[in-house]
């Protein structure tokens, strides 16, 4: 049974909500309609007319910008005479050749190498789906691009660019290259692509019309999820005491080097008139990361202890975690930038610092830590499952 029969008969359609599990009947859709549970109000299914033939455009069309990105100049930095230009594989190749090994895998897969394999997967999807074809590995696509999905940074690599070119505007002269564009384009028929993906459409199209269904929680799976998102916070709270103390990253000027923390960042940048990029770098480094971890801490503690009131309240929280964690890496990607284009010898030069590590690590485990944590348990009193 195809998709379409299933659509087409509203009570053969029934979809279990895999952050509360309920049971829902889904009518028909009609376009640019959507399906939320009727208790916690998370999409469950939305419909779009073309949405299939829209997908594999943009992903195909993302992945020409992409490659085009690659060979021709991003930025051009100019100061003191000095000039130094890089695109997106040399300026990763500057941050190995200067032994920032770790700052360079975790950009290349982040802002490229991610991102491509996404889109790759997408248009792999979309195209299987207009030629109504369902080899035996297609599943497995399906789920390996869900889970790189949140990986997939190349927006927020962008939003650090622009960060960085406002934070360097005052030192130097910054010329913007071709593969900038490219790299524009990129990120928005990147965000244009994952906006057309309904994964629950796409495992319904490769189970034959049958809605997926989430396993039953039990009170072990439940007992461990809470045990595992407790470490992964306390992780994250220690390595980001000296992701705060530590330097993030060194600007040597005239052989005089100046460490820079995330907060006298912040402070420098409002100092000299960037309230809006103090701002951002406030916000993403400081307040969403913090805020990240309180709220986590508490979700966790609640269904912990079983509370059974606010779940709709707590519900929201779980889902904003979800989506602002992400953006902390905007100061990790300003410093790759920074050290990639800046490296002039004693005249001017800038360096990751210990804490740019660290603060990766936080932004990575907070993540890890809301995938953890299972939703059903603000819904379900886990010491009665079986």
């Amino acid at each position: 049974m195809s998709l379409a029969t299933s659509m087409e008969n509203p009570e053969q359609l029934t979809i279990v909500c895999d952050q509360c599990h309920t049971s829902v009947s889904i009518p028909t859709l009609a376009h640019r309609q959507r399906a939320t549970c009727p208790r916690c109000a998370h999409t469950l299914i939305f419909f779009k007319n073309n949405a299939t033939e829209k997908l594999h455009a943009y992903a195909l069309s993302a992945l020409m910008f992409l490659l085009l990105s690659l060979p021709f100049n991003f930025l051009t930095f100019k100061a003191s005479g000095q000039k130094h230009s890089i695109d997106l594989p040399s300026g990763i190749t500057v941050l190995i050749e200067n032994d920032y090994l770790s700052l360079a895998i975790i950009t290349g897969l982040a802002t490229v190498l991610l991102p491509g394999l996404v889109l790759i997967g997408l248009a792999w999807l979309s195209l299987a789906q207009l030629k109504q074809q369902r080899p035996f590995y297609l599943f497995r696509l399906f789920s390996f691009v869900k889970a790189l999905l949140p990986w997939s940074m190349a927006e927020i690599f962008l939003i650090g660019t622009l960060v960085s070119l406002i934070k360097i505007n005052e030192l130097a002269d910054v010329t913007i290259g071709l593969s900038f564009f490219a790299f524009v384009g990129f990120s928005a028929f990147t965000t244009l692509a994952i906006m057309q993906f309904d994964p629950t459409r796409y495992e319904m199209w490769l189970k034959q019309g049958k809605p997926p269904t989430p396993k039953p929680l039990t009170a072990a799976q439940a007992d461990a999820s809470i045990q595992r998102t407790w470490a992964l916070l306390v992780t994250s709270c220690i390595l980001y005491i000296p992701a705060n103390l530590l330097p993030i990253m060194y600007t040597e000027l005239f052989g005089q080097e100046t460490p820079n923390t995330i907060i006298g960042g912040v402070i420098s940048l409002w100092e000299s008139g960037s309230y809006p990029v103090a701002i951002i770098i406030l916000i993403a480094s400081v307040v969403v990361p913090v805020a990240k971890i309180l709220i986590l801490a508490w979700l966790n503690y609640s269904v912990q202890r079983q509370r059974t009131n606010s779940q709709q309240l707590r519900t929201r929280y779980y889902r904003l975690t979800e989506a602002i964690g992400r953006w902390s890496m905007i100061d990790v990607f300003v410093v790759a930038v920074l050290v990639s284009l800046i490296q002039m010898g004693n005249t001017l030069s800038i360096y990751p610092g210990q804490a740019a590590l660290a603060f990766c690590a936080v932004v990575f485990i907070t993540m890890i830590a809301a995938m953890t944590f299972d939703s059903r348990l603000i819904w379900q009193q886990w010491k009665q499952l079986p």
